[in-house]
């Protein structure tokens, strides 16, 4: 398959990559975002304990969401709310088309709601000769430049001031200064009037509960009391999975938007909405409340997509995510942007509508910073999967995947490879045929990888002696490209007593999951657990060197493979590499000398943060002797595994891209080298800094002693 179908996204692309200023505004507020967050998580006894209880709060209500609609409509009912489901957007639109008509409206104001954009509720209104008013600030600029919004919190980010001024002065026929104070007298001014004129008002609703049909609304700027208050009708327009079934159930849901979204502590307006009051005597106010469904009742069943009506929209994942923050949301996104954007998109607007989720790199964080634990990443991979089902695979992705069957023949023959991947016209006729950029480097081969090392050694390492016992999960880069890494630690625990053995295994296959080809990755899940499984039986710790390879084995597998017994058991003993020698070192078996010197920053790659975020390597580190300083975006260096090693703007610029802001961290303190424990994120952090990268494992090797 060619790029045919990609073209008009690569265009879009390139062409944000090329707006500097965008891009700085946006990775701006995402860094706002992640450090309010960050700050605000410090309040929390357990924060992850937190994230867990909301995960909880969203499995049950999905999982009794028949239940609770018929009971949060009756309630509503009881109190004076008319309540219609609508089984997509024109339904809902047709519905409250009948009720502008009946009520004889004209005027409408909305509070922000994404559940509007979802059915592109403003076009079809204005068409009929409604005036529709977007009342938060930043979806009003949105809608004056007919715009869909940037990110989800912040719609308008990209925006300048200037642009603003523009925008309402052209639309307005009015001269407004390019500055913040005379487009807020501008705003105040020409809202006051819009709202005291309104006919009716429309809201989403953050949270619906169930036992007394109330809805929740939180706004930072105070305009959705005005709509849901000041108009004669107030109509809210909301998902199903919204409904929790107590109030107890809303209260987390309701702190989990706002310390997600930008760290504060709640939402700045939090209402409560049961019912429709009389305002001055006026007894004619109406409420209705339009529950939508439009796939959800279909992802509700759908195993891979369930999970994303655990969403609460607070836009977390945008704030982590690296490819997002240098595309923005009219690029990684069609209405709903951003990770999370990519499942709801495939299915509220159709998989031809969610082409960006090739964008996504795999790095995981999106999970990691979400507060319902949404394993979002393998969604997207399926996402993924269904494209690739309906318009083939890229050759490239094809190569790259499947790596693994052909490192044998290239480790047998590495002097002669290597020399030949340093030659440019080879590396060209290579990008041609194969896809992968000519000015990438890439790792060297070794002819003695360290499976035939072990080979030679495998009965004195398996003589233990301290009754511990581990099963070394090798993957790619230990095995064919830097062995001495494996060889430095499985030296170290034998010394230590441990006895190691290197199962019969595949590397881990994440490359699958990254391109959307989940069942070859399943298959090689399905393979490396069946023969890992009987060591765990048998009492064996599983290590791992790699980063990717130890979350494959603890986060991936159970996913692929339906949490099977034996997947799970795993996972429970699996060790990052690092780990298990600082446990060795608390438990008096491994002594750390000070052989260290320097000052070394250090990179977080994108799977240790689901793991230990480097935490056992950096106290590794420091015990011997070398200054070791955390240097990082908070997101993914940009190299993406293989990704990285593509051509093109859908490759290696996006993966430059993305990295010089870290490049920018490392090259301005004055490091003597970087370490970091992925391999691949290695290549990126040497080719964008000009320092030398090294593994801890290659750093520590004459420092692990016998205690």
């Amino acid at each position: 398959m060619g790029l045919e179908t990609y073209e008009p996204l690569i265009k879009q692309l390139k062409n944000m990559l090329g707006q500097k200023e965008r891009a700085a505004a946006l990775y701006a507020a995402m860094k706002r975002g992640r450090d309010g967050r960050a700050r605000t998580m410090q309040e929390f006894a357990d924060f992850n304990e937190y994230r867990h209880g909301i995960r909880k709060i969203k499995e049950r209500s999905i999982d009794n969401l028949d239940k609770l609609l018929e009971r949060f409509m009756e309630e509503a009912q009881k109190r004076g709310a008319h309540v219609y489901v609508a089984r997509d957007g024109p339904d809902a639109i047709s519905y409250i088309m009948n009720i502008l008509k009946q009520k004889q409206a004209r005027l409408i104001i909305k509070s922000k709601s994404l559940t509007s954009e979802e059915i592109e509720f403003n076009e079809p209104f204005e068409k009929a000769g409604y005036e529709v008013y977007e009342t938060d600030l930043g979806e009003w600029i949105m809608q004056v430049a007919r715009e869909k919004p940037f990110h989800l919190v912040f719609p308008a980010v990209h925006k300048t001031t200037p642009e603003v001024a523009e925008l309402f002065s052209r639309a307005y026929q009015k001269a407004i200064e390019g500055d913040i104070s005379a487009i807020m007298k501008f705003v105040r001014e020409t809202l006051r009037r819009i709202f005291l004129s309104a006919d009716v008002g429309v809201s989403g609703a953050n949270v619906a509960i169930a036992e007394n049909g109330a809805i929740v609304l939180e706004t930072n700027e105070g305009n959705g009391r005005l709509v849901t208050s000041i108009p004669k009708i107030h109509i809210v327009l909301m998902g199903m999975e919204k409904i929790v079934e107590r109030v107890e159930d809303a209260i987390p849901l309701i702190r989990g938007h706002a310390v997600s979204a930008t760290g504060q502590r709640t939402t700045t307006y939090v209402s409560i909405i049961a019912g429709r009051s009389p305002l001055a005597g006026d007894d004619g106010r109406e409420m209705h409340i339009v529950i939508l469904d439009n796939g959800r009742s279909r992802m509700r069943e759908d195993s891979w997509f369930r999970e994303a009506l655990y969403c609460i929209r607070c836009g977390a994942c945008m704030n982590i995510c690296a490819p997002y923050s240098v595309s923005g949301g009219h690029v990684f996104g069609y209405i709903y942007p951003g990770p999370i954007g990519i499942p709801w998109t495939a299915n509220v607007h159709g998989l031809d509508k969610a082409k960006f989720a090739h964008l996504c790199i795999s790095c995981g964080l999106c999970k990691e910073i979400c507060p319902a634990e949404i394993d979002i990443p393998m969604m997207i991979a399926r996402v993924k999967e269904l494209d690739v089902e309906k318009h083939g695979q890229l050759k490239v992705n094809r190569i790259l995947e499947s790596y693994e069957s052909y490192a044998p023949i290239l480790s047998s023959i590495a002097p002669l490879w290597n020399w030949l991947m340093r030659r440019g016209l080879v590396r060209a006729l290579m990008e041609k045929l194969t896809g992968i950029d000519r000015n990438r480097p890439l790792p060297e081969f070794k002819r003695n990888t360290f499976m035939k090392w072990y080979r030679r050694n495998a009965d004195r390492l398996r003589a233990g002696g301290s009754g511990k016992k581990v099963a070394l999960f090798v993957d790619f880069f230990a095995n064919y490209i830097e062995p001495q890494l494996a060889i430095t630690l499985v030296e170290a625990l034998a010394r230590a007593g441990v006895e190691v053995v290197v199962p019969e295994q595949k590397t881990s296959g994440y490359p699958y999951i990254l391109y959307g080809d989940l069942k070859e990755a399943e298959k090689v899940a399905r393979y490396n657990v069946e023969k890992l499984y009987p060591y765990v039986k048998d009492g064996y710790d599983i290590i791992s060197i790699e980063p990717t390879a130890t979350y494959s084995l603890r986060e991936s597998y159970p996913k692929l493979l339906n949490n099977s017994e034996e997947s799970l058991a795993i996972a429970s003993k699996t060790y990052e590499a690092l780990e298990y020698l600082w446990m060795l070192v608390q438990q008096g078996k491994i002594a750390v000398e000070k052989t260290l010197s320097g000052r070394a920053g250090f990179h977080i790659p994108c799977h240790e943060r689901g793991l230990s975020y480097g935490k056992y390597a950096i106290a590794l580190l420091r015990e011997a002797g070398l200054d070791v300083e955390i240097r990082e975006t908070g997101m993914c260096c940009g190299m993406a595994g293989t990704f990285g090693l593509k051509k093109g703007t859908l490759g290696i610029e996006l993966s430059l891209a993305i990295g010089e802001q870290l490049f920018k961290q490392f090259k301005d303190n004055n490091l003597d080298f970087i370490v970091t424990e992925s391999s691949v994120c290695k290549i990126q952090l040497e080719q964008g800094t000009g320092l030398q990268v090294f593994h801890p494992l290659k750093l520590l090797g004459d420092a692990l002693r016998v205690a």
